[in-house]
């Protein structure tokens, strides 16, 4: 995935209320940007960081400015969730994740039964995929791990791929890791041992887990290659 106009560096001053951060600009000007991140960017929101800023060409957003990445130990980082369904399915259109070749069609946004709604649904002949996709910021000591943060919305999407599976279909969690410091991935036991007892139940009943490495460069953020998944 390539920006379409080049990013803006800034500073990190902090992020707070979720969906907000001050920043530092190069020419010195502090303002406030959009933070497109429902996580807590643990390990990813270190005050006095370098950034990267898109601006909005829409002139009635309140804050123009939206945190795409930050760097980290020499590590840029993807923290705009709302690209990672885009990185995913671009990589799957060119045919650069193994486990999802010759496929006929991409549906974004499937609703699949009345509470709950997946990214994707990849249709190959007659079999039907469907995928939740993860974005994944955290690293703690070379491993990858979602979540961050308690996700009730997260355990829910793994019951729901169980069921589709036990209807039949194919059900993948993807976990799609927007820095390059980590080769191994595994569950945030220790924030949420929840999701991570149920993530191994549901691969357990045949959903499968997958976790791939995206390079982030202030270009364009492009998936590179799978890492090796753990449960325990």
């Amino acid at each position: 995935m390539q920006f379409e106009t080049p990013l803006q560096s800034a500073t990190l001053v902090k992020r707070y209320k979720r969906f907000l951060a001050d920043v530092t600009t190069a020419e010195g000007r502090k303002i406030i940007v959009y933070c497109p991140n429902t996580g807590t960017m643990r390990s990813c929101s270190t005050p006095g960081s370098q950034v990267m800023l898109s601006t909005s060409p829409n002139l009635n957003r309140k804050y123009p400015q939206t945190l795409e990445m930050i760097r980290e130990n020499d590590t840029w980082i993807g923290v705009n969730t709302g690209l990672t369904n885009t990185i995913v399915a671009e990589a799957i259109h060119e045919g650069r994740i193994k486990e999802f070749q010759n496929i006929d069609r991409i549906t974004r946004e499937i609703v699949t039964s009345k509470s709950s709604r997946l990214d994707l649904l990849l249709e190959q002949r007659d079999k039907k995929i469907y995928v939740e996709i993860k974005n994944c910021s955290l690293v703690e000591e070379g491993w990858a791990m979602f979540p961050d943060a308690v996700t009730t919305r997260g355990t829910k999407h793994l019951e729901e791929l169980a069921s589709l599976v036990k209807q039949g279909h194919q059900g993948v969690i993807f976990f799609c890791i927007q820095r390059s410091d980590a080769d191994r991935f595994r569950p945030a036991a220790h924030i949420d041992p929840v999701y991570a007892s149920t993530l191994a139940e549901v691969s357990n009943k045949g959903v499968q887990i997958i976790a791939y490495q995206a390079e982030v460069r202030p270009e364009s953020i492009s998936i590179r290659k799978a890492i090796p998944c753990f449960l325990k």
